[in-house]
């Protein structure tokens, strides 16, 4: 402070925002948080494996979303090692581009992820309330996923699994990455003998007119319709997921760039190119991309959409983004995009918040009992017992984000106007 030239008052008023800061920092290390610091406002999402509430903390007012995730259905379908990694990653990225977390902490049931809560919904959400976007509107949120993506490969991780549902939209707009789980790890839906075994077909609507033969309009009504039930699902569906990432031979950080192609083509098209009546057809689509990716004449889109979208989704040693990101961000299509202020200038679709607990951009989902003692569902390979002898595996979930801890009803800062 001495070289700073400050003066002797402004020393005793910094020396005492440190001091009030460091007591606040020990109470926040002492605290041990739990459920019943959270006040259960709405659910929001739910999913294979738990649900996400909009959650208010009972002592500063702020509200956040909270994953909930079973621990039996975790060790059941062998997803503890993808939420450890969720867990890691979102510790690690801070990062204007990736959801926040706050805090994360445990019972004896369940698993919670306390994460900054983005009004905007998701960008799943978002291309089924549209038929198609305009091509100003794809080039504000490719390029804007373009720098999220990179975001996480500059910190060494692969996201693996880049779709709608993990675009998040901010109080602005904006895009966000969500889902972590994929980044050191696949699940079965990303392996080729997953789908070999599958029986599953996709829901009925896909089988009540061969989807081949649907012109690009009934298409796109009927893939949108049931999109929704395919993201709650635990087959889920492979359209997004690069081939090599299915060959099980080694893949690199392209795999997110195909996937992104793959958007790319749904929010010009309506759907994305390789979604069929089936999970085992999308994936022999993906596999023979060479023959199956192609453009409806009937939805015109501009030869450098096109290129662009080719570039993402072709062999992997010629895709867009083998020689660093600059190769993709100064392609044809995104001329005149300023990617350093790109976060400060509106949204291409503007969003519509009232409040910081406007739910308006997210469906209605019915309550749930997963916060009850009872909840828990009864899985015959992991019984309570099972669940206690098996607990050390989730052994240092627990975290906090000493930034999480702010003034009783203040508004957090990424939920103010014009901050990022």
């Amino acid at each position: 402070m001495d070289q700073e030239g400050l003066a002797d008052e402004e020393k005793r008023i910094r020396r005492s925002q440190h001091a009030r800061k460091e007591t606040e920092f020990l109470r926040l290390k002492r605290t041990r948080l739990g459920l019943e610091d959270f006040e259960s406002l709405k659910v929001i999402g739910r999913g294979a494996f738990g649900e996400v509430r909009l959650v208010q903390k009972k002592d500063t007012g702020h509200v956040y979303a909270m994953k909930i995730l079973r621990k039996a259905d975790m060790l059941e379908k062998e997803q503890v090692g993808h939420i450890r990694a969720e867990r890691d990653i979102l510790v690690e990225a801070d990062s204007l581009w990736v959801v926040k977390m706050f805090y994360s902490f445990q019972d004896k049931m369940n698993l919670y992820l306390i994460m900054e809560f983005l009004p905007g919904g998701d960008m799943m959400t978002l291309l089924m309330k549209k038929d198609t976007l305009t091509e100003e509107a794809t080039q504000f949120y490719i390029a804007e996923t373009v720098l999220a993506i990179d975001s996480i490969h500059q910190l060494g991780f692969i996201h693996r699994d880049i779709k709608p549902d993990n675009l998040l939209l901010d109080s602005r707009g904006h895009v966000k990455l969500s889902d972590f789980g994929l980044c050191t790890g696949l699940k079965r839906a990303h392996r080729t003998e997953f789908y070999k075994n599958l029986n599953h077909s996709l829901p009925s609507d896909f089988s009540k007119q061969t989807f081949n033969n649907m012109n690009s309009k009934r298409k796109a009504e009927t893939w949108k319709r049931n999109r929704r039930q395919l993201a709650f699902s635990t087959v889920g569906t492979p359209d997004y997921i690069a081939p090599e990432v299915f060959m099980q031979n080694g893949y690199n950080k392209l795999c997110d760039w195909w996937s992104l192609g793959v958007i790319m083509y749904e929010m010009l098209i309506g759907y994305p190119p390789f979604c069929s009546e089936t999970p085992q057809e999308t994936y022999r689509k993906v596999m023979n991309w060479q023959e199956t990716l192609t453009f409806p004449p009937e939805v015109p889109i501009s030869e450098k959409a096109k290129d662009l979208i080719l570039r993402f989704c072709c062999e992997e040693e010629h895709r867009i983004g083998a020689t660093g990101v600059e190769d993709i961000k100064g392609n044809a299509f995104f001329e005149g995009v300023d990617y350093d202020h790109i976060r400060e200038r509106p949204a291409a679709i503007p969003i519509e918040i009232k409040s910081i607990d406007d739910t308006s951009n997210f469906d209605e989902f019915p309550d749930s009992d997963i916060l009850q003692p009872t909840a828990a569902p009864v899985v015959s390979n992991h019984s309570e017992a099972d669940l206690k002898n098996k607990d050390w595996v989730f052994i240092n979930y627990t975290y906090k984000r000493f930034e999480g801890l702010t003034a009783r009803g203040a508004i957090p800062s990424y939920m103010k106007t014009g901050k990022r």
